[in-house]
């Protein structure tokens, strides 16, 4: 039974980027340059749409996920500032693309709940709120 004001939708948009990264101080194949084909999830969640319908629109995350990704894009990642104090794992990865999509959502509404990173089709990291 859903109780009314108890209901949420949670919203899902997956894209991907490629890049570079070396991780530091760690003993393995890792720590030389090498590159991945990222995946990224973001789910935004909501308590109730609009006079739409609408929690938010696909396009309008779509695009603010493209372009926080364009940041890291054929890039090596421990050249980016943030990557230069934090190593560039998937954990950090995610915690990073968090950051920089919680602050472009529109507030109110809708809330980024969690952003999940594949390095390869079998291992992931999530940050979640």
């Amino acid at each position: 039974m859903i109780i009314p004001g108890e209901e949420m939708y949670k919203l899902s948009v997956k894209t991907e980027f490629s890049a570079a990264h070396n991780l530091r101080h760690y003993k393995g194949k890792c720590e030389a340059l090498h590159g991945h084909n990222w995946k990224v999830e973001a789910v935004i969640s909501a308590k109730k749409t609009d006079t739409n319908g609408l929690a938010m629109d696909f396009h309008e995350i779509k695009d603010i996920l493209k372009e926080t990704l364009e940041e890291l894009d054929h890039k090596h990642l421990n050249q980016i500032a943030y990557f230069k104090k934090n190593n560039p794992t998937s954990e950090n990865i995610a915690c990073y693309l968090f950051g920089r999509l919680d602050g472009q959502l529109k507030k109110g509404l809708v809330y980024l709940s969690e952003v999940t990173v594949w390095e390869s089709d079998n291992c992931s990291a999530t940050y979640c709120k």
